[in-house]
C-alpha cells in the first residue's frame, strides 16, 4: 500500500499502538513495516493498564501479541471494541504472536480481529495490515454514507410534512374563498333569478328561467362538493361524523354498499371527537378512506366495502377492505401508481404507518404493525389498513408546530 512518483515512493503514514512485552519483536514489526511501504509512528505498551490509557488517543491500527503479561490479545480486544464502541470507530486489531492455536486464532477471528499471524513469518505483515486499512476505510466510508443517506431521509420526511401542511393550508384557503366568493354570488344569483320567475308573466321567459335555476343549483351543488373534497368541514363534527357523511355519499353516488362499522360502537367513541386526536391525525385517517374508496370505485370492480374503525391500546386503526379483484403485483410496480404511496408517506407524518394486502397474494407494509378488525370477505379484494399509534401522533403533532 505505497504510492510510486517516478523517482520515489511515498510511504502510507500509520499511527500504531503495539501491545508487546518484547522490545526486540517490536522493533522487528517496525522494521518490516517500513519495508512494506508505511511511516510507522508507534507506542508500545505491555500492561493492560498502560493499553487502556494509550486508548483514549486516536490509532489507525492496534497489533497485539497475544500472551501477555496478566491478559490475553482477545481480551485486549475486548477493551478496544469498548473503548471505540461510543464513537463509531474503526481501529484494525491484528495479534502478531509466538505461538498460537487453530482454536485460539478462530477465537480472535470471531471476536472480530481483523488478521493473525505468527513472529516467526512477518512476511505477509504488510500485506496484512493494507488489507486491514483498506477494509477499515471502507467501513467507515459505509458509515458515512448511511449516515448521508439518514440524514436525506430525514430531510425527505420533513419535506414530506412541509408540503403536506401547505397543501392542506391551500385546500382550506381555496375552499373558504369558493364558500364566500363563488358560493355566496351563486347563491345571491339563484334568489335573484328565482324572483324574476315569480314576478315574470311572460309564458315564453318561464321555461328559460326554470332551466337557468336548475343550472344555478347545479353549479352550487358541485361548488359545495368541491368545498368538501377540499376542505371537508365535516371533520369538525368529529371523525367518525365524516367517515358516516363519507361513506354515504360514495355508496349514493356509485352503487357500491359501503359499511361504517366502529369498535367500540359508535355511541361508545365519545374520544374521536376531531379536537381530542392529535393534530392532523383526523384528515390523515379521513384522507386514507377517501383514497381507499377512489381506487375502489375506479379499479376494484367490487359489490361491497366495510370500513372498520378502531380505538385499541392507544392505537387507532382504520381498515378499509372491499370483495373486488384485488391488486396484483404489476399494478403495485407501475411508476406512476402514487396513491398507496402518497398515503403511505401522509401516514409516517402522524407517526402511523400503511399496509396493503390483497387476493393476488401481494402484501405490503410501510412497518411492522397490528392490522384492522376484518372486511367483507377475507379470501378475496384488497384491504388496506392505517394504524397510528396516538402518542407518535402527538409527538409529530409537537414536532409539526416547532418547524418554522
Amino acid at each position: 500500500m505505497q504510492v510510486l512518483c517516478d523517482t520515489w515512493v511515498v510511504k502510507v503514514p500509520v499511527q500504531l499502538l503495539h501491545l508487546e512485552d518484547s522490545e526486540d519483536d517490536h522493533l522487528l514489526v517496525l522494521a518490516q513495516l517500513h519495508r512494506g511501504g508505511f511511516a510507522v509512528q508507534a507506542q508500545r505498551v505491555e500492561t493492560a493498564e498502560q493499553f487502556e490509557s494509550a486508548l483514549a488517543t486516536h490509532w489507525d491500527l492496534v497489533l497485539s501479541d497475544y500472551h501477555l503479561p496478566g491478559f490475553t490479545g482477545v481480551q485486549a480486544l475486548r477493551m478496544l471494541q469498548q473503548a471505540i464502541a461510543a464513537g463509531r470507530a474503526v481501529v484494525p486489531f491484528i495479534i502478531v504472536s509466538g505461538q498460537i492455536g487453530e482454536d485460539t486464532a478462530v477465537e480472535a477471528m470471531r471476536s472480530g480481529a481483523s488478521d493473525y499471524l505468527l513472529k516467526n513469518n512477518l512476511s505477509r505483515l504488510a500485506q496484512a495490515v493494507s488489507k486491514a486499512l483498506t477494509a477499515a476505510t471502507i467501513q467507515r466510508a459505509k458509515w458515512a454514507a448511511d449516515e448521508a443517506l439518514e440524514a436525506s431521509r430525514a430531510q425527505l420526511s420533513a419535506l414530506t410534512r412541509h408540503l403536506q401542511t401547505s397543501v392542506e393550508a391551500e385546500r382550506q384557503a381555496i375552499a373558504r374563498e369558493i364558500h364566500d366568493d363563488v358560493g355566496g354570488s351563486l347563491t345571491a344569483l339563484h334568489f335573484e333569478l328565482d324572483s324574476i320567475r315569480r314576478h315574470n308573466h311572460d309564458p315564453a321567459l318561464q321555461p328559460r328561467l326554470v332551466s337557468a335555476l336548475a343550472i344555478l343549483s347545479h353549479a352550487i351543488g358541485a361548488s359545495q362538493r368541491i368545498m368538501q373534497n377540499l376542505r371537508p368541514a365535516i371533520l369538525d363534527q368529529g371523525l367518525v361524523a365524516a367517515l358516516q357523511w363519507l361513506t354515504r355519499g360514495f355508496e349514493k353516488r356509485t352503487g357500491i354498499a359501503c359499511e361504517l362499522r366502529c369498535q367500540p360502537a359508535e355511541g361508545e367513541l365519545p374520544d374521536l371527537p376531531t379536537h381530542v386526536l392529535p393534530t392532523q391525525v383526523p384528515l390523515v385517517a379521513y384522507r386514507c378512506v377517501q383514497e381507499a374508496l377512489t381506487n375502489v370505485q375506479k379499479h376494484a370492480n367490487a359489490s361491497r366495502v366495510v370500513v372498520d374503525l378502531s380505538l385499541s391500546a392507544g392505537v387507532l386503526s382504520l381498515e378499509v377492505s372491499d370483495d373486488g379483484r384485488g391488486i396484483s403485483p404489476a399494478d403495485l410496480a407501475k411508476a406512476q401508481s402514487f396513491g398507496v404511496r402518497g398515503l403511505k408517506e401522509r401516514a409516517l407524518t402522524v407517526g402511523g404507518w400503511v399496509e396493503l394486502s390483497s387476493s393476488h397474494g401481494v402484501g405490503e407494509s410501510a412497518e411492522d404493525g397490528s392490522g384492522g378488525s376484518g372486511g367483507p370477505r377475507r379470501n378475496s379484494g384488497t384491504s388496506l389498513i392505517l394504524s397510528v399509534p396516538l402518542d407518535a401522533a402527538a409527538m409529530a403533532a409537537s414536532e409539526w408546530a416547532e418547524e418554522p
